[in-house]
Order: structure tokens, then C-alpha cells, then sequence
């Protein structure tokens, strides 16, 4: 793995050399991890400071940050050191729920990928402590997922990509409403929610003069059945057709 930096010296010039080199946004791991090889799934990784230096220096050069985070102990310290995003969100709890809507920060929950790592992980050869790992946060990610959109947390779609087929990403979709969200809710964190995070609210998330024509199109209503957006027929990107079997 590249990237490592430790103490907040080492931090800010690590975002600084990043920046430097193109890096539009900053994201860190301040938790350990589901599919790194240790034991523990949620433990912080960076001390409050570390953190802190992080995102300050990020903002002095005008990028935002989000953070992978897992535990609640991580989660609630990288919503203080103010991020505009967490990724994961695992084992949020009552505090986390509540510096998150003070703080508007997003949710960026995968809540699909359980599914796809407990049915093939196992066949690609993972190690079996991996396996078990998500076992344990599967089901919880999900009903803090509920408990924190119930309470108002911004959720902004998210697909941890990589860790299952690129075209997959739709199956998200259902999982979200099945675990809270209306559909029109589910769609709106892949649309106007994602747009605001990433502070494209003038670019993309929306149909409107002056926008990119980024737009998708299924048969049917996906308000009715969710499951449709799994399916796209039609694909335009910046106005230009790149896929398109709907019957004229």
C-alpha cells in the first residue's frame, strides 16, 4: 500500500505532495478495515491531531476530504475534525448519528457489498479471518444505515468500487430502500445528494439548462420497483449516446 504517513508533520506533507500531483480530493483511512489483513475491523488509525492536520491542510488548498471509517470511536473523530464525508460508517452510534446532522455530514454507506463478499469472497480465495469480519459488520452497517437515516443523517450513494463488478453498482438501490430509504430517496443520494457533496451542484444530480446531459433511463418506473435501476437500457454522458436499447 502508498500513502503512509504518520505523525502531523508527515500528514500535512502527505496531502501537500498528493495535492501537488493532481489529487482532487482527499480521503484517509482513520479505521482499520474489512479486507486488510488485521484484527481488529474498526479501530482508529490516526490520533484526533493527525486528523485534524489532514483536513485543515486539505482545506487551506481548497480540497475536501472524506474518511474510511468503520468503528464508532473513528467515526466520531473524523466528523470533529471535519470531514465532509464517511465512508462506511459501520458502527456508528447514538453520538456519531448526532455530530452528523450538526455537522452535515454525509453518510456514504455501501450497504450492498455484504451480500456479494459472504457469496464469493470465500471462491476468490480470501482469507477466511476476512470472511469473518464481514460477517460481523454486514447486518450492523445495515441497521445503523436505518437508524441513522431515520435520524436525518445526509446519505450520499456510495459503492466501496472494486469490491464487486463494475456495472453492479445499481443492486445498492434496493438495499437502501429496503432498509429505510423511499426510492425517490434512494435515487436522490446517487443524484442531487452526490452532486452536493462533491460541490457539483452547478455541474451534475439534476436535468437542467447548463448542466451536464448525464442521463440514465430504465423501462419501466423505478418508483414502482426499484430493482429496474439494475437494468439501465439508455446511457448519454455530456450529451453524447453511448448506449441505447430502448425499442423507438
Amino acid at each position: 500500500m502508498t500513502g503512509i504517513a504518520d505523525g502531523v508533520d508527515d500528514v500535512r506533507q502527505k496531502v501537500r505532495y498528493l495535492i501537488k500531483h493532481g489529487a482532487g480530493v482527499i480521503k484517509f483511512g482513520a479505521s482499520a478495515g474489512v479486507l486488510s489483513e488485521e484484527e481488529s475491523v474498526g479501530a482508529p488509525q490516526y490520533s484526533q491531531e493527525e486528523m485534524n492536520a489532514i483536513v485543515s491542510e486539505a482545506k487551506m488548498w481548497g480540497r475536501k476530504t472524506c474518511a474510511h471509517a468503520h468503528g464508532a470511536k473513528a467515526i466520531n473523530m473524523v466528523i470533529k475534525s471535519g470531514v465532509l464525508s464517511v465512508e462506511h460508517g459501520s458502527f456508528v452510534d447514538d453520538e456519531g448519528i448526532a455530530l452528523m446532522r450538526k455537522n452535515g455530514t454525509y453518510l456514504v454507506a455501501d450497504i450492498y457489498v455484504d451480500d456479494y463478499i459472504l457469496a464469493e469472497y470465500g471462491k476468490l480465495g480470501f482469507p477466511e479471518d476476512i470472511i469473518n469480519k464481514e460477517k460481523i459488520v454486514g447486518l450492523i452497517q445495515r441497521q445503523n444505515f436505518q437508524k441513522a437515516h431515520k435520524a436525518g443523517v445526509k446519505i450520499a450513494f456510495g459503492s466501496d468500487a472494486g469490491v464487486y463488478p463494475h456495472g453492479w453498482n445499481g443492486k445498492q438501490f434496493y438495499h437502501m430502500v429496503k432498509w429505510g430509504m423511499t426510492p425517490m430517496q434512494a435515487i436522490q443520494s446517487a443524484t442531487i445528494n452526490a452532486s452536493d457533496l462533491m460541490g457539483w451542484e452547478d455541474k451534475v444530480g439534476s436535468i437542467a439548462v447548463g448542466k451536464y446531459a448525464d442521463i440514465i433511463a430504465v423501462v419501466g418506473n423505478p418508483i414502482d420497483d426499484i430493482k429496474l435501476l439494475e437494468n439501465v437500457q439508455f446511457v448519454m454522458k455530456g450529451g453524447e449516446v453511448f448506449k441505447n436499447l430502448i425499442e423507438k
